[in-house]
C-alpha cells in the first residue's frame, strides 16, 4: 500500500529528472533529445496528479513537489534550451534574457499556490508554466522553419502571458489528462521525430515513454465514455 501510495511522486521525480536531463543533453548539443525530454515530462506530469486522485494518495508533499518539478523541467530547461539554440549568438545578453523565463515562470506557479480559486474548470489565470515550457520545447524542435525574429517574440509573449491575467481555457472539459489538447499535439510531433530518424541517438525512453502514455490516454477515454 505505501508503495502504491507513492507512484504519483515517482512520477513527479520522473518529471523533474527529466528537466535535469533535458539540460544536460542541450549542454552538450543534442537539442532535439533535450526538447523531447521535456514533453516526456509534461506526459509524466499529466499523469502524476490525476493517478493521486485515483489512488487516493493526495498530500501536501507532492503538491510542492509538483511545483519544484514543473520550475525545473518547464521553466530552467526550455530556457537553457532556447538559448543554446538561439540567443546564445547575444552572448550574455542573450543568457540573461533566456533566464527571465523561469523567473516569470516561477512567479505564476507561486501565485497559483497560494490562490483560492483553483477550483474553476474552465480556465487559468495566465498560461500554465507546463504549456508555455512545452511551446519553447517545439519551437527548438521545428524553429529551423520560423524566423528568429518570431521565436523571439513568442518566447517575450510567453513570459508575460504566464504572469498575465487572461484566462486561458483550461481544456479539463476534453476527455483527455490536464493540458490533454497540447500534450496531444505534441505527441504526434514526437512521433514525426521518432520517423525522422532518432533512434540510434535516444533508443529507448522514447519506445517506453510514447507508448504507454497513449495507452494512459486510450484507457482515460474510454472510462469517461462509459461514465458519460
Amino acid at each position: 500500500m505505501r508503495f502504491t501510495k507513492s507512484i504519483p511522486n515517482m512520477l513527479t521525480l520522473g518529471n523533474l529528472y527529466c528537466g535535469f536531463l533535458s539540460i544536460g543533453f542541450a549542454a552538450n548539443g543534442h537539442f532535439k533529445n533535450a526538447a523531447i525530454l521535456i514533453i516526456i515530462g509534461m506526459m509524466l506530469d499529466s499523469m502524476d496528479g490525476r493517478l493521486a486522485r485515483v489512488l487516493k494518495a493526495d498530500s501536501t508533499l507532492g503538491k510542492e513537489l509538483d511545483s519544484l518539478a514543473d520550475i525545473v523541467t518547464f521553466g530552467i530547461a526550455p530556457s537553457f534550451l532556447i538559448y543554446y539554440t538561439y540567443f546564445y549568438q547575444f552572448g550574455l545578453l542573450g543568457l540573461a534574457v533566456a533566464g527571465l523565463f523561469p523567473l516569470f515562470g516561477a512567479f505564476r506557479l507561486a501565485r497559483f499556490n497560494i490562490s483560492t480559486n483553483k477550483t474553476s474548470q474552465k480556465y487559468f489565470i495566465g498560461v500554465p508554466i507546463t504549456a508555455a515550457g512545452g511551446i519553447l520545447a517545439l519551437l527548438s524542435l521545428f524553429g529551423y522553419l520560423i524566423p528568429n525574429i518570431i521565436i523571439t517574440v513568442i518566447f517575450t509573449m510567453l513570459c508575460f502571458l504566464m504572469v498575465s491575467r487572461i484566462r486561458i481555457p483550461s481544456l479539463k472539459e476534453v476527455p483527455l489528462p490536464k493540458y490533454g489538447t497540447i500534450v496531444t499535439i505534441f505527441l504526434g510531433c514526437l512521433l514525426y521525430l521518432i520517423y525522422k530518424g532518432t533512434y540510434g541517438k535516444f533508443p529507448y525512453l522514447i519506445y517506453i515513454a510514447a507508448p504507454t502514455y497513449i495507452i494512459y490516454l486510450l484507457n482515460l477515454l474510454v472510462k469517461r465514455i462509459k461514465n458519460s
